[in-house]
């Protein structure tokens, strides 16, 4: 498990109860928990909706969407019932950091789940776990229990003739339901696929009706964005990037572990002032900024790069879920991709032939390269398929495949090219030579 470190420039804002005990929910409320709920109900959907597009939060599962924007789209007046969803699947690699809201601060995600559920006047919210994250369910569980024992969920929250309910729902650990129509497929009992959109869920979701998704930390946020107002948290972060981060920071680094640190903060500082730099003073070779599916950056394109969407987005990458992986130089960059393709071609539902089949080649392809086989067509025959995979299938597993496989491609192609002939790898200890 990924420590709860500590570093002098974070901004405590989602980890501030963090080993405070605020998993009771005695403490929670103590700590001014539950509150902003109340102050919501009061006010009204257009005060809540108005106040979160203010704050500039993002979504933290990955595509960065505008979460007050995404709020807005629900209808105001619906025949079937609204949901929220709160996606805490987590199954990108190298992301880390929605299990600790769980386990530290789980009433905040049970509360920010209320002020969705009043902004666009949804009366049900599903908090959705990963499925490998077993220890957490009855953390969540007992967390809503003692919610429902205080009158703060159920029929009438907080003595008001509004309902709001929450159920807890964990996954089977398959990565695809990371994917919102498939969480929502799951959730409905049946397989965990994508559906074909449009009709997209803020109009067409969860049992038909009009459905909010948002990823845990997004959720968590929520309530913190009420109590230090909407300008104050937008001002911690960058213009249209409001607000804090959770960064995870693995792979060879000294310090590996998830910090809260604001939006756009720069990312070699992250690894060289708050995770210690590189592990055993090897050099950087590689970062991946945002978990596996994220192309990665080589040293030289770090040196001014702000941590948020759009600076990441236009350095050629994507901040991702902040999931980021440093890579030493001696890492087999031919090896890590081997690894990442490995992953995607496991997890493919196989609904999509592009993806179905293009990962499996991609599988193959680089596992031929990689053990010395093959010739210098067999490169770009990997460039190609990635990049004929990528925006050609049902969901973003695809591209999520295809991104980092073009980036390792053309930025270590001389790597690929010396695996070829039967050379050996200078940086992999031990290369097994089978023919695939």
């Amino acid at each position: 498990m990924p420590r709860l470190v500590s570093h002098p420039d974070e901004v405590k804002i989602v980890t501030k109860r963090f080993g405070m005990g605020a998993a009771k929910i005695e403490k929670y409320i103590e700590l001014g928990g539950y509150e902003q709920a109340k102050i919501c109900l009061a006010q009204g959907p257009d005060w809540i909706i108005n106040e979160m597009k203010a704050s500039g939060l993002r979504g933290r599962g990955g595509a960065g969407f505008p979460t007050g924007m995404k709020w807005s789209f629900v209808p105001k007046v619906s025949a079937k019932p609204k949901y929220i969803l709160v996606n805490g699947d987590e199954s990108e690699p190298g992301t880390c950091k929605d299990h600790l809201i769980f386990l530290h601060d789980p009433h905040s995600i049970i509360e920010g789940a209320m002020i969705a559920g009043l902004a666009v006047g949804a009366k049900m919210g599903f908090i959705y776990l990963r499925g490998e994250y077993r220890y957490l369910i009855e953390i969540m569980e007992k967390a809503v229990a003692d919610a429902y024992a205080k009158g703060i969920l159920g029929k009438n929250i907080f003595g008001s003739d509004t309902a709001f309910d929450v159920i807890v729902q964990s996954g089977a650990g398959a990565y695809e339901v990371g994917e919102e129509s498939a969480l929502m497929e799951s959730l409905e009992g049946k397989r965990g696929g994508p559906r074909i959109r449009p009709p997209f869920p803020a109009g067409v979701g969860l049992y038909g009706g009009p459905t909010v998704i948002n990823n845990a930390e997004t959720i968590a946020t929520v309530p913190h964005i009420f109590a230090m107002g909407a300008a104050a948290y937008a001002a911690v972060g960058t213009e249209r990037n409001g607000g804090t981060r959770l960064f995870g920071v693995s792979g060879h680094v000294e310090r590996p572990g998830v910090y809260e640190l604001p939006m756009g903060y720069n990312l070699k500082k992250i690894i060289y002032d708050v995770a210690g730099g590189v592990r055993g003073g090897r050099k950087l070779k590689a970062v991946v900024p945002g978990g596996s599916s994220t192309p990665c950056f080589l040293p030289e394109e770090i040196e001014n790069l702000g941590m948020d969407f759009d600076q990441v987005g236009k350095a050629g990458s994507m901040l991702g879920s902040g999931g980021g992986v440093v890579i030493d130089s001696q890492t087999c960059m031919v090896e890590f991709a081997l690894r990442t393709i490995s992953f995607y071609q496991h997890e493919s539902c196989g609904w999509c032939i592009p993806c179905r089949e293009g990962t499996d080649w991609l599988k193959k392809s680089i596992s031929r390269v990689n053990a010395g086989f093959g010739e210098s067509k067999d490169i770009d025959n990997i460039q190609y398929i990635a990049e004929n995979i990528l925006g050609r299938t049902f969901c973003p597993l695809g591209d999520a495949a295809a991104m980092p496989i073009i980036g390792f491609v053309k930025k270590f192609r001389k790597e690929f090219e010396d695996h070829l002939n039967g050379q050996p790898c200078k940086y992999a200890k031990h290369v097994e030579l089978a023919v695939v």
